[in-house]
């Protein structure tokens, strides 16, 4: 399978540990020994702390866009020194860039492509792009929730959902550079536009992100889908 993996930086690099980047190496290098495998990096609290900042001094919301992105870069630049000699050197800086290097065989991971699209909406775009098997969105949650869970305590989480139900969940996120969604109103589109298999999860842990892709291509129980909600069309 090609399998797109969104992982946010809210998990990445929540606290920038090496010892986070290092546990997703290992996990993707185990993956990739069965599926070719292409990361999008997310920004997390480091870039919103640069967006307000920039945002505070008078930037635009595009240039608060360009420089979320560069965060979302480093991060993947990190990710890739954890991966050593099983990545590609760099990030791909677009879509195309990302299908020519598709050829290396070796684990893609890139971040931000351009202003206006979250790195959610980039792992969507490029899942249809590439005709990838399946969309996995490694979040700081467990899932889609009919609320914020950590807002409303009477939120309630979806096992499955269709691709509609998410777009119109999701809908009331604010599109700002630096917003917070579990999927991004954008993706979300984008995954009811292609019928894109997704599946969103909590990443906190990349071994999750191991049984819950091992599951999808037939390999386990069928036990580890339940750790996230899988997007149905």
């Amino acid at each position: 399978m090609l399998i797109i993996l969104s992982v946010g930086g809210s998990i990445l690099a929540k606290e920038l540990s090496p010892d986070s980047f290092k546990g997703y190496a290992e996990a993707l290098k185990e993956l990739a020994k069965e599926h070719e495998i292409v990361i999008v990096t997310g920004g997390g609290a480091s870039a919103r702390d640069y967006i307000n900042v920039a945002r505070s001094t008078g930037a635009n919301e595009v240039e608060c866009d360009y420089i979320g992105i560069d965060i979302t870069r480093l991060n993947a630049k990190l990710l890739i020194s954890a991966l050593g000699d099983a990545a590609y050197p760099e990030p791909p800086k677009d879509y195309k860039e990302a299908q020519e290097k598709l050829s290396s065989g070796k684990i893609l991971v890139m971040g931000g492509v351009i202003p206006g699209q979250t790195t959610d909406a980039v792992a969507a775009i490029l899942t249809e792009y590439l005709g990838a098997n399946l969309l996995v969105i490694a979040t700081a949650v467990d899932g889609v929730y009919s609320a914020d869970p950590r807002k409303d305590p009477d939120a309630v989480k979806y096992a499955t959902m269709t691709a509609k139900e998410l777009v119109n969940t999701v809908m009331t996120t604010e599109m700002k550079a630096g917003s917070k969604s579990p999927v991004d109103p954008l993706a979300a589109k984008i995954i009811e536009r292609c019928n894109i298999e997704t599946i969103v999860m909590d990443g906190s842990n990349p071994q999750d992100v191991l049984k819950v892709i091992r599951d999808e291509s037939g390999k386990t129980d069928k036990k580890a889908v339940y750790l996230g909600t899988r997007i149905i069309n």
